[in-house]
């Protein structure tokens, strides 16, 4: 039977209040805190890096920025340090300089659409290298040599070409790494992401979650090239994902881009007496776990070899911004002009983390 117009009246005016009531209920819901990234006994100089595009550029920031603790980066469809800097945004402040970069390096850095303007050009830009290591930006280049380098380029990658990988290699060898500590990986069908053995969109597609089921287990390559000889993986992790709040890591730092909650990975030793290794892993863009959950930490290959070969993992998280709607990592300079040194927000932030891990008081 219809409503009256007096029944209707009543019923949408205990309709609102309720909703008022809910909303307000739910507004003094007290906000959970995640929990705090546990102090471990690691071995903070045997740290290394590796990351997916973005995260790959990430990799390659981190181990310039404080090469004496990195033994070793994997760097998979990422460019050469420092490839989307351009001497045009020297005296420009603020977004006007990130949006020159960018256009740099999108065009440069990841299609080789400049190629004929000499970008990439990895000779000048360990050249550069060796400015900042000289003004004290980054840690002397020298401490890379003796690093452990993977490389990774998928034949079927049209977002970050074949071409400027081949060019991070270039810059790793004019920076005097021997071709000896170098791997570089090319023969594999792969688009743009991350490949492992057993998960992930069919070999050579590039959609989300950018996981790749290529039947190579890209995480156990570049980890054994990096620490060499691996005990034999586990089937599945053994421990859970630790969800920790990331922004005790950011106090004081301006628009670093990073968000409230990151990851890792501790194995049972590791959180007891042993003394064990940190990996950090950086995702790529449209990675974060506000797009794609605990997806590309937990089947990205890492954690399956952790448990076995003493390795704690770290998976920092960036979030999604107005200058960032992917939620990269910061390679073309939205947080500001340091960002490829010690003094970049991200990478204070990251170095805050591992400095925890390794049971040490965080520099503030």
């Amino acid at each position: 039977m219809p409503l009256t117009f007096r029944q209707l009246f009543d019923f949408t005016n205990r309709t609102l209040i309720l909703v008022v009531i809910a909303g307000v209920l739910v507004g003094c819901a007290p906000e959970v805190t995640p929990p705090t990234l546990p102090a471990l006994q690691g071995q903070i100089e045997q740290t290394s890096v590796s990351g997916l595009s973005s995260g790959a550029y990430m990799a390659g920031q981190f181990q310039l920025a404080h090469s004496k603790i990195v033994m070793g980066a994997g760097i998979i469809a990422g460019g050469p340090y420092g490839c989307a800097d351009s001497v045009y945004t020297a005296d420009l402040l603020g977004p006007g300089a990130a949006f020159i970069n960018l256009t740099k390096a999108i065009n440069g850095c990841m299609l080789n659409a400049m190629k004929l303007w000499g970008v990439p050009n990895p000779a000048l830009l360990a050249k550069r290298a060796e400015v900042r290591a000289a003004a004290g930006e980054i840690d002397p280049p020298e401490h890379v040599r003796d690093d452990r380098i993977y490389l990774y380029s998928g034949q079927k990658d049209r977002t970050v070409v074949p071409a400027i990988v081949k060019a991070t290699e270039r810059f790793y060898r004019v920076s005097g790494v021997a071709i000896s500590q170098l791997q570089f990986v090319t023969d594999q069908p792969a688009g743009h992401a991350m490949v492992t053995s057993e998960f992930g969109i069919a070999c050579g597609r590039t959609a989300e979650p950018y996981i790749t089921d290529c039947d190579y287990d890209q995480a156990g390559a570049l980890l054994g090239h990096i620490y060499g000889p691996l005990k034999p993986r586990v089937t599945a992790p053994q421990n859970s994902f630790l969800a920790f709040d990331q922004s005790e890591f950011t106090h004081g730092l301006k628009d670093h881009g990073m968000a409230a909650t990151g990851l890792a990975y501790i194995p049972s030793q590791c959180a007891g007496r042993a003394a064990c290794k940190v990996h950090i892993v950086f995702h790529g863009c449209s990675q974060n776990r506000d797009k794609l959950g605990d997806t590309f930490a937990s089947r990205s290959g890492y954690a399956e070899w952790a448990d076995t070969n003493d390795l704690v993992l770290l998976f920092p998280q960036t979030k999604v911004s107005p200058l960032n709607p992917k939620g990269c990592w910061d390679w073309w300079g939205y947080t500001g002009k340091a960002y490829l040194t010690k003094s970049a927000p991200q990478i204070i932030a990251v170095r805050r983390m591992l400095e925890r891990l390794n049971g040490q008081t965080p520099v503030t």
